[in-house]
C-alpha cells in the first residue's frame, strides 16, 4: 500500500484560525500536523452492507417516534447520488446523518438552546447507497439555532453528512445546507470557506418531481467524492 499525503488547500478548506468564527481560535492547532501510516483495522473491513440497516433506519420521522405519532414540524425528502468525478456511482457507501429538530434543537444533553426537544425525533438516520450510488432520507426540515460567537449568532439550517467507504479508515464529514436559506451567506462557520464554488457545493437544490406524487418538498443534494467538482469535506479534500 501507498500512503499519499495531500497538502491542505487554503483555497478551498476553511481557515483554521478565522476570527470571526470564535471557536476556531480556541481549537485551532498550535504546533504542525504529524503524519503516520495506518493500521491493518484501519485499512481493512468491517464491509458495509445492507444487513444492517433497518426498514426504517432512513426515516427520521418514524426510526424514534412513540407509537408511530410524527414528529413536529415539515416533513422533507433529502435525497441524492454518490460518485467520482468522471459520474460513476459510488455503491455500498454507509451515510450517516444528524441533524436538529424544527425547533433547530438537537437530541443531545450538550445542546443548551432553550428550545424543546421532540419525543418524537431524534435526528439521526442511516442508508446504505444503491448499486447506481443513490441513497433517501424522509425527515424533518431542522430548524436554524442560536449559539454564542460574536454575541449571539445563528447557524442556517443543516444536516450533518457523514460518508464511510469500505471501511472505518475511509469516512468523510461534511454539511448539507438548504437552498434560499438567507442565514448561510451571513453564517461564520459558511465564511470560513474562502472559496464560493466550494461554499455552492454545500447547498442543495429543492426539487419539484414528488410535488405530486408524494406531497413532499424534496432536496437534492449530490455528493462528487474527487476532481474540481467534488463536494466540500471538513476532514481532507480527496474523497474515498
Amino acid at each position: 500500500m501507498v500512503e499519499v499525503l495531500i497538502k491542505r488547500n487554503p483555497k478551498t478548506h476553511p481557515q483554521l484560525n478565522f476570527p470571526d468564527y470564535k471557536s476556531s481560535c480556541l481549537r485551532a492547532p498550535k504546533n504542525k500536523k504529524i503524519s503516520f501510516s495506518s493500521t491493518s483495522t484501519e485499512i481493512s473491513g468491517p464491509v458495509f452492507n445492507k444487513n444492517i440497516i433497518g426498514k426504517l433506519d432512513n426515516d427520521l420521522t418514524l426510526n424514534f417516534s412513540k407509537n408511530n405519532t410524527l414528529p413536529i414540524g415539515h416533513k422533507i425528502i433529502v435525497f441524492g447520488r454518490i460518485s467520482d468525478q468522471f459520474s460513476n456511482p459510488i455503491e455500498g457507501a454507509l451515510i450517516e446523518i444528524w441533524q436538529a429538530n424544527a425547533a433547530g434543537k438537537y437530541l443531545h444533553h450538550n445542546d443548551n438552546n432553550t428550545a424543546p426537544i421532540d419525543p418524537n425525533f431524534a435526528g439521526c438516520g442511516r442508508y446504505i447507497t444503491s448499486s447506481k450510488g443513490y441513497y433517501e432520507f424522509i425527515t424533518i426540515q431542522p430548524g436554524p439555532y442560536p449559539y454564542p460567537n460574536r454575541g449571539i449568532e445563528w447557524r442556517p439550517m443543516h444536516i450533518h453528512f457523514s460518508v464511510f467507504g469500505k471501511n472505518f479508515g475511509q469516512r468523510l464529514i461534511t454539511q448539507m445546507y438548504f437552498e434560499g436559506d438567507p442565514l448561510i451567506n451571513s453564517c461564520p462557520m459558511v465564511n470560513s470557506i474562502p472559496d464560493e464554488k466550494a461554499k455552492h457545493s454545500l447547498i442543495s437544490t429543492l426539487d419539484t418531481s414528488r410535488y405530486n406524487t408524494q406531497k413532499l418538498l424534496s432536496y437534492k443534494f449530490d455528493i462528487i467524492l474527487r476532481g474540481t467538482n467534488q463536494t466540500f469535506f471538513e476532514n481532507r479534500k480527496e474523497g474515498l
